[in-house]
């Protein structure tokens, strides 16, 4: 009885559905010829569209604007509600965590969207942040703050190739990124996900993931997000109850935020991007998902933006808190699709009713749904639906590995290197390896790591930092891993504790994602700051490496140790980490933010930063000694 009571209002909604659909319908369900136009890859695209749309009903339309999470899909409702996109959030794998299992998911997924009478294939979305990071045994890259300390956008651009070709082969041709925020207080849990807080260097670097990403023929959708602002929100500005920066209200005025944060979206569209996401945050009083001065007379018009317009995750639902005007706000301001994500049902009734009752116009509708079947078709997803399952060797391949590799090593920035304590010699005779961060896998990749908020442990296949330095030393080399740095069981004959030459501390944070990872402090923990003491007392030559999303106050540490690394957050090719710190490749890694001293300093106000004493930053942006 309890499941029929919850299976009525569905039926009745379809029922409600089908019957504003009927008008059209009797005219326009007829299956298509095989020779109608919008099939023939030859023609332009745009005739293409042209032919297409004006066979489609409305429900076909709003289906085509309606994106829903993977979980939460009836898989006959794809064809049923001609449902045009799904996407995985944050762990939202399938039950068997492989490559070849998600191409099976995907493809299922596919061909019931192209059941449909006019088989428009669904485009399948993951924020593939950092590789193809839901994946377990994919590549993980370092986080965006890592690639930006490598100044390379060469480099930029071949990961994010190597990452679309490891999401293509799945059948996910979407992917919700690269982040082209400007953070300007790194207190911000998702300070990692950004490149830097230099305009100019992010601009360079989203411009060249997304040529990376889309490859000569728009292989996997690239999306700028998320429009705009969402770096320069003020802290306890939060709209939500936990967060602080997140979601929060972006500072200034109009002329600071083109100055500041529009840059890299000009960028990213010159580039090719074809898709933007629209930030949680807000500006001049207003929630970005009802701002149709930004979203459609700068970004469409002024910009030239010709690809279509994404919600965030559930995001228009917090303009108002009225559903139904929500959504007529966010779709007259300019948004051509909902990343709804659960409530489908609930939000396809929705927008039929305020497009049945004129609050919606039929030209606005129109125009998203071009817009959506414009990049559809740009893709080639008309001729080539399914997961490229050719390509499934190559995902978390030794050549992919090797371009990981290449990117942690040219990531680290070495902020301290008293007496050329690095690199290290192969033939040390004993090193002892310590700290929360030295042998987890987990930790060093950080959020977005197969769940949303990422975990520690052995979450996916990679190497460990303790690991990579036990395959980069000589036989004859002594290496033992102590969490805590206490090596208590390592005496010699006489019962007396050793020493060793070097000691290797690697301290940081535990993996966060979004809004909680903001913070009011990012000091050392209690834990990694003691096991830095011991070490020392137990070793001639002293090396810190920094894993984090974010500089981190350094306090006590940065003079104990004789050499400091900040290796951000380098995802599963440890074996980049060893390279640097025995010489194998130098660092030439550059601060991508600048680091604070004390947390009083932040945030830093950029227009009048000291350069010399204690007010001024520990280390300025652009700071990183080179080793030879």
């Amino acid at each position: 009885m309890k499941d029929l009571l919850r299976t009525i209002p569905r039926l009745l909604c379809i029922a409600f559905l089908v019957l504003l659909s009927l008008p059209v319908m009797a005219q326009q369900n007829d299956v298509p010829p095989a020779d109608a136009p919008y099939k023939n890859a030859s023609l332009p695209v745009e005739e293409r569209v042209d032919d297409l749309l004006q066979r489609m009903t409305l429900a076909e339309k709003i289906g085509q604007m309606t994106q829903v999470e993977k979980n939460s899909i009836k898989l006959t409702d794809i064809d049923g509600l001609f449902i045009g996109s799904l996407l995985s959030g944050g762990g939202g794998y399938p039950s068997k965590n492989n490559a070849e299992a998600w191409a099976k998911m995907t493809d299922t997924f596919q061909e019931q969207a192209l059941k449909t009478r006019l088989a428009i294939p669904l485009i399948y979305g993951a924020d593939g942040v950092h590789g193809h990071n839901n994946l377990r045994g994919a590549v993980i890259f370092p986080h965006h703050i890592g690639m930006g300390a490598t100044r390379n956008p060469e480099l930029v651009q071949k990961a994010c190739a190597v990452t679309a070709q490891e999401m293509a082969a799945t059948g996910v041709f979407w992917d919700f990124g690269p982040v082209v925020a400007v953070p300007q207080d790194i207190r911000w849990g998702r300070t990692y996900e950004a490149y830097s807080e230099n305009t100019d260097l992010v601009s360079e670097l989203g411009a060249a993931c997304v040529k990376g990403l889309q490859g000569d023929k728009l292989e996997v959708l690239a999306t700028a997000k998320h429009y705009i602002g969402d770096g320069g929100t003020g802290w306890g500005t939060s709209t939500t109850d936990t967060y602080m920066l997140d979601q929060g209200v972006t500072q200034g005025d109009e002329a600071n935020l083109r100055a500041k944060f529009l840059p890299p979206y000009k960028a990213a569209i010159d580039a090719g991007a074809m898709s933007v996401m629209v930030s949680f945050s807000s500006f001049g009083g207003m929630k970005m998902s009802a701002q149709k001065y930004l979203t459609t007379d700068v970004l469409k018009g002024e910009l030239g933006f010709k690809g279509f317009v994404v919600s965030d995750w559930k995001a228009i639902d917090q303009i108002s808190g009225d559903y139904y005007k929500d959504v007529v706000t966010s779709f007259n301001a300019g948004m051509d699709m909902n990343m709804v994500p659960y409530d489908y049902i609930n939000f396809i009734t929705t927008i039929t009713k305020a497009v049945e009752a004129g609050d919606i116009p039929m030209e606005r509708i129109d125009d998203a749904v071009r817009r959506i079947l414009r990049v559809k078709l740009m893709m080639g997803l008309f001729e080539h639906p399914l997961s490229n399952q050719a390509d499934l060797a190559s995902v978390g391949s030794d050549e992919h590995r090797a371009v990981a590799r290449q990117a942690v090593s040219e990531s680290l920035v070495l902020l301290k290197n008293d007496n050329d304590v690095l690199p290290l010699k192969k033939d040390i005779p004993r090193i002892y390896v310590a700290g929360s961060a030295g042998n987890d896998i987990g930790i060093q990749s950080g959020g977005w790591t197969i769940e949303w908020q990422g975990s520690a442990g052995a979450i996916t296949q990679g190497t460990t930092l303790f690991d990579a330095i036990k395959n980069m030393v000589g036989s004859s080399t002594e290496i033992k891993f102590d969490r805590f740095g206490r090596f208590r069981n390592d005496k010699d004959a006489s019962g007396n504790l050793l020493r060793a030459e070097v000691g290797i501390v690697v301290v940081g944070e535990q993996p966060y994602a979004e809004g909680k990872g903001d913070a009011v402090d990012l000091s050392l923990t209690e834990a990694d700051q003691n096991a830095i003491k011991n070490v020392r007392e137990r070793v001639d030559k002293l090396i810190v490496i920094v894993i984090s999303g974010r500089p981190m106050i350094l306090g006590e540490a940065l003079d104990q140790a004789d050499a400091v690394v900040a290796a951000w957050l380098p995802g599963t090719e440890g074996e980049g980490v060893a390279d640097n710190l025995f010489g194998d490749h130098p660092f030439t890694g550059k601060l991508p933010y600048t680091w604070p001293r004390s947390m009083d300093q932040l945030p830093f106000d950029f227009s009048k930063l000291p350069t010399e004493g204690d007010a001024a930053p520990l280390f300025p942006f652009g700071y990183g000694l080179i080793t030879g």
